[in-house]
């Protein structure tokens, strides 16, 4: 007991630290509790983020605040309205068009296995094979269905849609237009004295800023020059599969060893073992190699250090608990609480 009581006070004895622990105790209750029905605002809250960089850019050349905000606003809404019927239609047809092929490649697939019984018969049987063929058809019809429960209730899914799209936007604008507003308002729920709070929010202010947007641009480049690789060089669900790619950055290490079976799979189907499909593997992994060794480091002036263990066990944490948004700030929600850790201010105890 008295151990503890020493740990509690040697950590715990500066009024500052148990605000800044009560203020993370309750933003973390808040997100579990209420992140669903606090989406749209947090969602809002991260692209304002994202634009922020540019509006900060026109404001030092010269613009006035308004201005730049109007200017980055409307761009974003093309870029939206450049997602919505431009992608969204294409990603639409090119998945229809993958499950209708995904029959034949599974008959193609089990030709292939059915030759492994007659050259190791003693590993694997034709039954087995057989085996494996029909639970994947069972979990393919499974997965079938649920899409298809899916869209016949997905009126109050539309009807949410259309309510996210009309409010994200408004909260966007207002985020960035009325950002001083805001900050001086929530300013002013905090204590005076923050000193602690505030060192630690400025440490991690630039890397969040310097992830989230250069994870933007990453997403962008990297689905675009698979794109038009793809494109380039005949593979079908070139759209579909350098979205999944792009997206793919996300979760690092993870992200890429999935999304790798789907591009050289479909590959494979199409083309077989020829050159097609051998050029096709060698320039998916040069595009890999080249965001991982010449993209990430120029996008990322601050490098975070975190080993890759912490890395891939905050994907998990942050990722079970917030889902999409968890897996996509688990590196800076991560760096926060190393940076936590770190600043965390021990007290000496006087021995004796």
């Amino acid at each position: 007991m008295h151990l503890l009581t020493d740990w509690f006070k040697r950590h715990f004895s500066d009024p500052e630290v148990i605000f800044l622990a009560l203020f993370l105790v309750a933003c973390f209750a808040i997100i579990i509790t209420m992140g669903e029905m606090l989406t749209p605002l947090l969602a809002s809250a991260v692209i304002a983020y994202l634009l922020e960089g540019l509006v900060g850019k026109i404001e030092r050349m010269g613009a006035p605040r308004f201005s730049a905000v109007l200017v980055v606003f409307i761009a974003f809404l093309l870029f939206v309205i450049l997602i919505l019927f431009v992608l969204l239609p294409g990603l639409s047809r090119q998945v229809t068009q993958l499950f209708q092929q995904i029959p034949t490649m599974i008959g193609e697939g089990q030709k292939l296995l059915m030759r492994l019984p007659e050259r190791y018969p003693d590993i694997i049987s034709a039954a087995q094979v057989q085996e494996i063929f029909t639970l994947l058809r069972g979990e393919i019809a499974t997965f079938g269905q649920r899409v298809v429960s899916l869209s016949l209730s997905s009126v109050v899914g539309i009807i949410t849609l259309l309510v996210y799209l009309i409010l994200m936007p408004l909260l966007v604008f207002f985020f960035l237009k009325d950002k001083r507003i805001i900050l001086d308002w929530a300013l002013g729920l905090l204590p005076r004295n923050r000193t602690f709070a505030g060192s630690v929010w400025r440490d991690m202010d630039e890397q969040i800023a310097n992830y989230v947007r250069g994870k933007f641009w990453e997403i962008i480049i990297v689905g675009s020059v698979s794109f038009f690789t793809f494109t380039f060089m005949g593979l079908q669900y070139a759209m579909l599969l350098a979205v999944l790619v792009g997206l793919s950055v996300i979760i690092p290490y993870i992200g890429a060893a999935v999304v790798t079976f789907p591009v050289i799979l479909i590959a494979w189907f199409q083309w077989g073992w020829g050159n097609d499909f051998i050029w096709l593997s060698v320039a998916y992994l040069v595009i890999q190699a080249l965001d991982g060794n010449v993209l990430v480091p120029l996008l990322f002036s601050e490098v975070v250090n975190l080993h890759p263990v912490a890395i891939i066990v905050a994907i998990l944490v942050f990722g079970g608990l917030w889902g999409f948004w968890g897996v996509f700030f688990a590196i800076p929600l991560a760096t926060l609480v190393q940076a936590v850790i770190r600043s965390w201010p021990s007290k000496v105890l006087p021995s004796g």
